[in-house]
C-alpha cells in the first residue's frame, strides 16, 4: 500500500483533502497550530485520512539533549499529536549534526524513549549522513529513517517513510522523467506500506503528478 501526500497544506485544506488521505503537518515545527485550527482539520478530513506531525525545530537543534525547551516542545508535540490522532511524529536533524559515536548513542536513547509516546516514530536526518548507517541508527532506537528514495534507493523495510524534498532544494520541482522513474521504485519496492511525502514548493503538482505516474503502472 502506497500513500501520498504533502509536507503542510500547499493549498486550502478543504481542497487538499479531495485529493490526498495523508498530510505532514508543519505548524508543529515552529509553532503550535491554533486549537480551532487542529479540530477544524480533523473534523474536515474525510473517513481514512490521516496525519503526521513534525516536531518542534529545538528538539533537533538541542541535538536531542533532555532539557526544559525540549520537555515542554515534545508535550505540546504529543497534545496536538494527541487531537488530531497523528499515526506518525517526525524528528528532525541540523545539518551540524555529526554522524559519531557519540550522536548515535544520544539519538538511540532519544527514539526510544519517544517511540513509547507515539504511534510511530520517523527521524530525518541530515544530508551529510549515509542513507544505510542513518537508518540502522534510526532502527537502534526503534524507529524509522526518512529516506530519499531517488538519491538513496529504497528500504526494504515493511513500512517505509520516503520524503522527496526536491531535486535541488525546496524551491525546485520534478520534471516528468523523474517523477516517472519515482513512480517505477515506487512499485518495484518491498515494502508492505509505504509513505511518499512531497516537501519542495510545487510539492502539491508534483504529487498529483505522481499518483497519476502510479496509476498507470497499475
Amino acid at each position: 500500500m502506497i500513500t501520498i501526500g504533502c509536507a503542510g497544506f500547499p493549498v486550502p485544506a478543504t481542497r487538499y483533502f479531495k485529493e490526498f488521505q495523508f498530510v505532514e503537518v508543519q505548524d508543529t515545527h515552529v509553532s503550535l497550530p491554533g486549537t480551532g485550527s487542529v479540530r477544524r482539520w480533523r473534523r474536515e478530513a474525510p473517513s481514512g485520512f490521516w496525519f503526521s506531525v513534525l516536531a518542534p525545530k529545538e528538539i533537533g537543534q538541542d541535538a536531542f539533549r533532555s532539557g526544559p525547551i525540549s520537555e515542554a516542545s515534545l508535550k505540546n508535540l504529543i497534545s496536538v499529536s494527541t487531537e488530531l490522532d497523528a499515526q506518525v511524529a517526525v524528528f528532525s536533524s541540523t545539518q551540524d549534526f555529526a554522524a559519531s559515536r557519540t550522536n548515535k548513542s544520544k539519538l538511540k536513547e532519544f527514539l526510544g524513549d519517544v517511540s513509547k509516546k507515539f504511534k510511530r516514530v520517523v527521524w530525518d536526518p541530515p544530508a551529510t549522513w549515509d542513507a544505510d548507517d542513518a537508518e540502522a541508527a534510526a532502527s537502534s532506537g526503534g524507529a524509522t529513517v526518512a529516506r530519499d528514495p531517488l538519491l538513496s534507493g529504497t528500504t526494504t523495510s515493511p513500512w517505509a517513510y520516503y520524503r522527496l524534498p526536491g531535486p535541488a532544494g525546496h524551491k525546485s520541482r520534478y520534471e516528468d522523467p523523474v517523477i516517472v522513474r519515482l513512480a517505477e521504485l515506487a512499485n518495484a519496492a518491498k515494502n508492505e506500506d509505504s509513505v511518499y511525502v512531497f516537501a519542495n514548493v510545487d510539492m502539491f503538482a508534483d504529487a498529483k503528478r505522481f499518483k497519476k505516474a502510479l496509476s498507470l503502472l497499475g
